[in-house]
């Protein structure tokens, strides 16, 4: 089975349902919808059995808050965090502005934490439900959060982004991403200039670095001519979206869940999400190709590692704050 997997190339079909091109859903969109869904799984479950503020009922209006807050911070996190230049580039064709191009760039997860926690806390203050302690809303909103990464890193992965580090071809899970041609030297793309004789729709005088998206497309359709030239030239990668989901999601899902099983102070669940985030990011970050405009930065360390730190100590202040404040438990997800 092991050699089966070896160097597996990546031609996964973006989208779940395509019935005209560029259109309708995308595997990226639905893992977000199913985040949300379970989101509302979970903060509903706390609601009926622990101790909260919320009523059951109510969950839904914060879940559509937050998702709110994550899909806009996402977007501007990502802006600013790693390409500031879409602030002030526009296009002639929808949606105009590159700040609300998500195709170009996609989101960053660490805008929506910040977009999250800011959702949060005008929910907190100004829903028409009352009025909550925010600490406890942040922990309902993070206690669901890292099934939302785990969603949205599988879909990272079937979208071929957001690739891994060059591994040993040995590895028995190393994958082959052709999405890694976009960041190819002129003397590297030179090498599928025969791609134009094989390819119906190829435009033998068009420069192959315009054609790589069609070139993937034939890839993921099975053409064998394209992938005997194409596959070669790859280079074998960590499945780090793999390495993340498994981390940053599932792993610590988990642990929170078995720290929250019973109630505990408002912003204790939210202070280990970042401690916990931060740590397991910075872990995951270094099977994780760093964004080719961007590189490696101060020590070594990629972009998405330093802002974890920032969230390790933002983790550190909620857990002393919490210490700090005289407050009853909440939540808490067993049944009594």
């Amino acid at each position: 089975m092991l050699t089966f997997l070896a160097v597996y190339l990546h031609a996964i079909d973006p989208y779940a349902v395509m019935l005209w091109e560029g259109g309708p859903v995308r595997w990226y969109g639905l893992s977000y919808l199913l985040g949300f869904f379970v989101a509302y799984l979970l903060a509903r479950r706390v609601t009926r059995v622990g101790r909260s503020t919320l009523q059951p009922q109510h969950v839904g209006d914060l879940v559509m808050a937050m998702a709110f807050g994550i899909v806009v911070g996402g977007r501007v996190g990502y802006v600013v965090f790693y390409r500031p230049e879409l602030l002030w580039t526009f296009s002639d064709s929808l949606p105009y502005w590159d700040l609300l191009a998500i195709n170009k760039g996609g989101m960053a997860s660490h805008g929506g934490m910040i977009g999250a926690v800011l959702a949060g806390w005008l929910y907190a203050r100004h829903s028409r439900h009352g009025t909550h302690d925010p600490l406890h809303i942040l922990d309902l909103a993070v206690f669901a959060g890292p099934m939302g990464v785990f969603f949205g890193r599988i879909a990272n992965f079937i979208n071929g982004e957001l690739i891994g580090r060059p591994c040993s071809p040995s590895l028995p899970w190393a994958v082959k991403f052709p999405q890694e041609m976009s960041h190819w030297t002129d003397a590297q793309l030179a090498q599928l200039r025969p791609l134009a004789g094989v390819m119906p729709n190829a435009n033998p005088h068009l420069d192959i670095r315009y054609q790589l998206g069609l070139i993937i497309d034939h890839v993921q359709a099975g053409n064998a001519r394209v992938i005997g030239l194409v596959e070669p030239l790859l280079t074998p990668r960590h499945p780090s979206q793999i390495y993340q989901a498994l981390l940053e999601g599932l792993l610590l899902f988990v642990l929170l869940a078995a720290v929250w099983a019973k109630p505990r102070k408002p912003g204790v669940i939210g202070g280990l999400f970042c401690l916990l985030y931060a740590g397991l990011r910075i872990v995951g970050e270094q099977f994780r190709q760093p964004d080719a405009h961007i590189g490696f930065q101060w020590l070594g360390m990629t972009r998405g590692q330093w802002l974890s730190i920032g969230l390790l100590l933002a983790g550190v202040a909620l857990l002393v704050t919490s210490a700090r404040r005289k407050l009853e438990p909440l939540g808490g997800w067993r049944v009594g």
